[in-house]
């Protein structure tokens, strides 16, 4: 307060307060038949009693007046709360301050929504009205709490392991492989610039300058499109160490979140537990898994295998067929027939992938389309490997090892969701599981033409030291040093060992990934000057926050977010620009196309 004229903030006043004169600064939150108003600041609420008596009779009428989220200052006498009246639930809920002068700062006028927690907004309006919208406590929270983190993350790697703090360009060139960049018209014709969707490059370039460790809180571009809960911008700590093996990039990180984790979500112990993408895709059917309850992917290939069921005889027939499930406890008490339509829809859908279901009877017996093939005997040996007790419900999938594992997976967090709505809760919010997720593949087969192969994570990325051979005479089997960190189910980090060798680095552009690696001359040519073995990680901080706070979006942790559709709301962003504006960028636009865009969105 030392800078400004109020003495205090609304959220500090309290009982050794009271007999001193304090002058506040704040919003109007509540006004109750001019005789109260509440008073709101970035730290707090104060109860404000508006004067009753002639000689203040001007105060009162202003107050009185003063519509809701109005800003007002007041000076006035901290004073005792009668005796019954004191309100626990508030910190100043002991003292309330009697107004003796007040100013009007600034008049609001109808709002377009009541600032309150408990009153529905659309989440089109709040972001039209923002600047409305973060006056609520759940968004100053989220922010506040995003700055200490950033701080203390600062401290851990700044002051305590000597990383350099480097701001890299926004300006920059394509990139090969990964998210599709942003272009920025530039004055030469036909030249453009793209916004970067990491400092990848630059932060190896400084590892060959010789900075031996950096970091920054990095602004980054994807133009994604329409994908939920993603955003055009977004920000990561991007860190990069010389010098540096997987296990001490794991042990930097685990360091930093715990160094910065805040205190009112409790202790997080390390070292984090690891399992490799295999493991992670055969037990939950993702590569984020959410470890925070069970309902692990079960594998009843070989208990089947015996049996005479045509289906299962055709999936264990594929090259890697497998039959496996997942045991929803107390299915049949908490789903309803419409829940487990819906999942073997989702699974068909999704997958392309057939569900069978059994049901596990009050008396211990099977209902199912199979246990027509199942005698007393093996219906009680599927119980057993199934792990199932009454009431439970079990999904079964037969087919190819992936697809029956990603459609588990999905099943497996869509089930939890109908759980949790029906009152059975799988998932605290307070409980916080990290994973790492290593020995990703090094290339996936593309979608689009599965014959040709991409970078699981970028071109950069370094190849498991036991499978180099491999990288030159059968790619598909070489497992990279990636790996992801995972909590509660989201990625909320990803790094690598990169490829700091020319040759192998042009041979992996060239001739795996089929790209034009002169677009990379700049850094394959700095990798032959003596670059030195690094590696690096981002953490997404946007994301890290949103589940730290429990946010229902990563929008509720960002001051200002851009919608589902990729569009600023509030000032109506991307917007049209005049022929006379884009003509030093040699560009013009196909307007009937652009009319016809603008009338669909």
């Amino acid at each position: 307060n030392s800078f400004i004229t109020r003495t205090n903030t609304c959220g500090e006043l309290c009982s050794a307060h009271v007999g001193q004169e304090v002058t506040l600064y704040g919003w109007i939150q509540y006004q109750r038949q001019g005789l109260f108003l509440v008073l709101r600041d970035f730290q707090g609420l104060t109860q404000i009693i508006i004067p009753q008596d002639e000689a203040h009779s001007h105060v009162k009428k202003l107050l009185s007046n003063a519509p809701v989220e109005s800003v007002v200052r007041v000076t006035g006498i901290v004073s005792p709360r009668p005796p019954g009246q004191e309100n626990p639930k508030m910190p100043t809920g002991d003292i309330e301050v009697k107004v003796e002068t007040a100013e009007i700062l600034n008049s609001c006028k109808k709002l377009p929504f009541e600032i309150k927690e408990f009153i529905k907004k659309s989440e089109a309006l709040r972001m039209q009205y923002r600047y409305l919208d973060l006056r609520s406590f759940q968004l100053q929270y989220n922010l506040r709490l995003r700055s200490q983190i950033v701080m203390r993350m600062r401290e851990y790697l700044c002051n305590l392991h000597g990383f350099v703090d480097v701001e890299t360009p926004t300006l920059f060139k394509r990139t090969p492989g990964g998210a599709k960049e942003f272009l920025v018209p530039s004055r030469e014709p036909g030249k453009f610039y793209s916004l970067p969707q990491s400092p990848q490059q630059f932060k190896q370039l400084l590892m060959v300058g010789g900075l031996d460790r950096y970091f920054q809180v990095a602004r980054c571009y994807r133009d994604e499109g329409s994908r939920p809960d993603r955003q055009p911008e977004f920000t990561q700590i991007d860190i990069e160490m010389s010098f540096v093996d997987q296990a001490g990039i794991q042990r930097l990180i685990e360091g930093l979140l715990q160094y910065s984790w805040p205190e009112e979500r409790g202790c997080i112990m390390t070292p984090f537990p690891s399992m490799t993408y295999e493991e992670a895709l055969a037990d939950y059917g993702t590569d984020k898994p959410d470890t925070r309850f069970g309902m692990k992917i079960m594998d009843i290939s070989d208990f089947l295998r015996r049996l005479d069921i045509q289906f299962v005889q055709n999936a264990l027939s594929y090259p890697r067929g497998t039959v496996k499930a997942i045991c929803i406890p107390q299915g049949v008490r908490y789903l309803k027939n419409k829940d487990l339509e819906t999942l073997k829809e989702s699974a068909k859908s999704q997958f392309n992938q057939k569900i069978m279901e059994i049901f596990c009877r009050p008396d211990g017996s099977l209902k199912s389309l199979l246990t027509k093939f199942l005698g007393e005997k093996q219906q009680s040996e599927l119980i057993q490997a199934l792990n199932m007790q009454v009431d439970d419900v079990v999904l079964l999938a037969a087919g190819e090892h992936k697809q029956v594992c990603s459609a588990l997976g999905s099943l497996r967090l869509e089930s939890a969701d109908l759980l949790e709505a029906a009152g059975l809760v799988l998932r605290d919010p307070m409980a916080f599981h990290f994973l790492w997720v290593v020995d990703f593949p090094l290339f996936l087969p593309k979608e689009e033409n599965p014959t040709e192969l991409e970078s699981a994570h970028h071109p950069f990325t370094a190849p498991h030291p036991s499978d180099i051979s491999f990288l030159y005479s059968d790619p598909t089997k070489v497992r990279s040093q990636h790996y992801d960190l995972v909590l509660n189910g989201s990625e909320v980090g990803g790094g690598s060992i990169r490829i700091h060798n020319a040759e192998q680095q042009r041979f992996v552009l060239e001739k795996v990934l089929k790209e034009d690696s002169e677009v990379l001359s700049h850094l394959l040519e700095a990798l032959e000057f003596g670059a030195p073995p690094h590696g690096g990680i981002a953490l997404g901080l946007d994301r890290l926050i949103s589940v730290i706070v429990d946010a229902p979006s990563i929008r509720d942790v960002i001051a200002f977010p851009k919608s589902f559709r990729g569009r600023d709301l509030m000032g109506n962003a991307p917007d049209y620009v005049t022929p006379e504006e884009l003509e030093p960028y040699h560009i013009q636009v196909s307007w009937p196309l652009a009319e016809k865009e603008a009338k669909q969105n």
